[in-house]
């Protein structure tokens, strides 16, 4: 597509010596330029980005993408910021219906077209030396059997992992609450409806927040449950029950044992602060959330010796597809 060439990822940023590498997710910096963004979250310290293609921020429909990911690619190695490709814009296909069309839509060529939409974000995502490529399932249209739903969304993600292996560049799902995937027992569904394939090729976005949310395990639990397939995070507060993306400080979640598990896994790609209401803020959210995460970071070594026994729910909560989704 681009013909920029693969551009190699960065190494660990030396600002986050050997450990954690924090990110923030472009999806919250809306009201910035991309080229400011960048260099604001450069200046705060931040070791990458998530990079939601929007028509904002590396539009992947208008014209010259090649040129522009060019130009982002040189962005990126000036600043030293590695990066993970985003796809939740909510109105980059359809200027109408928020995340339309989705993987699940009835009609197969408006599926083809978000599978289009994720092809060419792989592309970008080589271009760029991107970790992965995130994307998620979509809500289940109504009147859908579940065994039909599983069934689009594993054969329109088929061509997209033919392309993201021949990029060398892993596709990473993320379970969002209210969607057919919303959870990681759904993801391990959709593995087996994809014949199980590599780790290395389909891996999972873990949202710290979505844990908190719905899963019957804490979130420090879940990243040790997720780890093999472990491949980008997203992280925020939340509360349980509630799908509202909240700054750190205003939820329930117990941050130094989610960042300890992190690093016992060995997790290597970004841990992206995940922040789409708030771009209003962006710039003062930037720079509060970085200081939060190495306060937590810090206290994460105490975290691991004084750790309580998990308490887990016997199932996941229920919660609405819509309030506070991104």
């Amino acid at each position: 597509m681009s013909g920029t060439g693969p551009r190699h990822p960065h190494p660990v940023d030396a600002r986050q010596g050997d450990g954690l590498r924090f990110g923030y997710g472009t999806n919250g910096l809306t009201d910035l330029r991309l080229d400011d963004a960048l260099d604001l979250l450069a200046d705060l310290g931040y070791a990458g980005v998530g990079l939601t293609l929007d028509h904002m921020h590396l539009d992947p429909l208008a014209p010259d993408l090649a040129s522009r990911t060019r130009h982002v690619a040189r962005r990126l190695d000036r600043l030293g910021l590695t990066v993970t490709i985003e796809t939740g814009a909510r109105y980059v296909l359809d200027p109408r219906r928020k995340h339309g069309p989705s993987l699940l839509d009835p009609d197969p060529e408006r599926r083809a077209e978000r599978s289009r939409l994720l092809i060419r974000a792989v592309q970008v995502a080589a271009d760029l030396g991107a970790h992965a490529v995130h994307c998620f399932s979509g809500i289940t249209p109504a009147g859908t059997p579940d065994d039909v739903a599983w069934r689009r969304l594993a054969d329109a993600l088929g061509p997209v992992l033919d392309a993201a292996s021949g990029a060398g560049v892993p596709l990473a799902v993320e379970p969002e609450p209210g969607h057919l995937l919303s959870s990681l027992a759904d993801f391990h569904h959709l593995r087996h409806e994809l014949a199980d394939p590599d780790p290395k090729l389909l891996g999972l976005t873990l949202d710290i927040g979505h844990c908190q949310c719905l899963e019957p395990l804490p979130p420090a639990d879940c990243v040790r449950a997720a780890a093999p397939w472990l491949r980008h995070v997203q992280i925020e507060d939340m509360r349980r029950g509630v799908h509202e993306h909240l700054p750190f400080g205003d939820g329930e979640i117990d941050f130094p044992p989610v960042l300890e598990a992190l690093a016992a896994a060995d997790y290597r790609g970004l841990t992206v602060v995940e922040l789409p209401r708030h771009s209003h803020a962006g710039p003062e959210l930037a720079t509060r959330s970085i200081d939060f995460l190495r306060r937590a970071q810090a206290a994460a070594p105490a975290a691991a010796t004084a750790r309580p026994a998990p308490v887990s729910d016997p199932a996941p909560v229920p919660v609405s597809a819509e309030g506070g989704a991104p």
